[in-house]
């Protein structure tokens, strides 16, 4: 029987380590999700993140909303929105990692999914992910080396490794090369 699979996107961690390895963020979700579920069937693709405050960013709200749509769109893709509060003069996110948390064990629990694939490296989740695994499911992360916690790899039965070569012909736009201004994908 062919394996169902629930990918779990930490919107933020994946939004920032986009943009701090390859200097982008224009993924192509569709593509990203199937080449994490490879020759299984996929169930749904959950994406969780902060909803931008209109009042105090305007043009990250008008470009979230612009990226949301964009999600919106893809094929078995949900997006579970948080938010945000000032917590000593910072703004913090609320809600978004015991959103994605619930979500990885009810789905378990209720049996929706053989393999949970999480794009994260949080370390807040390690428990949440042996929780699954406990219920007899495959846990597996998606992760950048450079913002990897030990314990989540621990716990995963199965690692993917989110590098440039992973990457390769996710992207949906093209990028001018540093060499001679042609264009490329990477």
């Amino acid at each position: 029987m062919e394996s169902r699979v629930a990918i779990f996107i930490d919107g933020s961690n994946l939004y920032h380590a986009l943009r701090s390895n390859f200097r982008r963020h224009d993924l192509n979700f569709s593509e990203f999700t199937g080449k994490l579920c490879g020759s299984r069937r996929l169930f749904r693709t959950y994406y969780y993140n902060v909803l931008q405050d209109p009042a105090q960013r305007p043009d990250g709200y008008r470009e979230q909303q612009e990226f949301l749509d964009i999600l919106r769109k893809t094929p078995y893709l949900e997006v579970r929105l948080g938010s945000t509060k000032v917590a000593q003069g910072v703004l913090v996110e609320k809600g978004i990692d015991i959103m994605l948390a619930t979500d990885l064990l009810y789905f378990a629990w209720n049996d929706f999914y053989d393999v949970a694939v999480l794009v994260s490296g949080d370390s807040d989740f390690a428990y949440a992910l042996q929780a699954v695994k406990n219920m007899g499911k495959h846990a597996e992360v998606a992760y950048f080396e450079s913002g990897i916690s030990k314990d989540l790899l621990n716990v995963a039965d199965n690692r993917h490794l989110l590098n440039r070569s992973f990457f390769t012909g996710l992207w949906v736009g093209r990028r001018r090369s540093r060499r001679k201004g042609t264009n490329k994908e990477e």
